[in-house]
């Protein structure tokens, strides 16, 4: 089950939210699902060297809310906002010219080598400049575990460097539990366009298990008043060393 079906998809509603938020009646839906298909992809057209992680929209009446989510938040602002007023006027002409209001909020992401989509990104620029897969995987692997991931599996599909007949390659380090529910799973599926023929690549990053209630209970109090005492007991120590 978990090897056959979209990660993400399998956990909505569990610990993952859908990229869209909005209700519509059976009539609108469909051109407001065509909207969002149109706003996605002139984002990640107009943005495509900001490092883009994610893009989640909203819709209340007849205002849309976008939060791109991206590595490098100053390529997607510009000078003074004019990045973000530039894509706001773009958007609208896309839409039609329609004068509904778009609200755009960049966060930047925190982790850059734990976050699937970026190192999708990463690793298919790097089969798009003729570098090894196995190479390329192993760097995006270390990467990833230095920034704290509990497991990571990379698959690269297609004609690897070059042979003849394509095949699917794949490597794992630490746990990846496909059909855990409450696993924290971040997927991503990227597309390398090379001299020899089109590379897919698909990255699994396991972040942990969201269980309930765990996150009020794993913030540790104890861990600030020990500092507290280490920090007194220096500071009494060097005032006895000075008198």
């Amino acid at each position: 089950m978990g090897q056959k079906i979209h990660p993400i998809g399998l956990r909505l509603g569990i610990t993952q939210e859908h990229r869209s938020q909005w209700f519509a009646d059976p009539k609108r839906y469909p051109g407001l699902l065509q909207e969002d298909y149109k706003i996605r992809g002139y984002i990640e057209k107009t943005l495509s060297n900001a490092g883009l992680s994610g893009i989640r929209i909203e819709r209340k009446a007849d205002q849309i809310d976008l939060e791109i989510r991206t590595a490098r938040p100053g390529v997607v602002v510009g000078r003074g906002g004019a990045g973000i007023e530039s894509l706001r006027q773009g958007l609208q002409k896309q839409l039609g010219g329609s004068d509904r209001q778009i609200r755009i909020n960049v966060v930047e992401v925190e982790r850059v080598d734990a976050d699937a989509a970026l190192i999708g990104e990463y690793i298919a620029q790097q089969l798009e400049r003729r570098v090894s897969f196995r190479r390329v995987g192993r760097q995006a692997m270390q990467r990833a575990q230095r920034a704290g991931v509990l497991g990571i599996k990379i698959q690269v599909s297609g004609r690897l460097n070059g042979a003849e007949i394509a095949r699917t390659e794949w490597t794992r380090e630490g746990r990846v539990p496909l059909h855990t529910l409450r696993a924290d799973i971040d997927y991503s599926y990227r597309i390398a366009q090379t001299t020899y023929g089109v590379l897919g690549v698909k990255v699994w990053v396991f972040k942990g298990e969201i269980i309930p209630g765990q996150e009020e209970t794993s913030t540790a109090p104890t861990a600030q008043p020990r500092r507290r005492q280490q920090r007194r007991r220096q500071q009494f120590e060097d005032r006895s060393n000075e008198e």
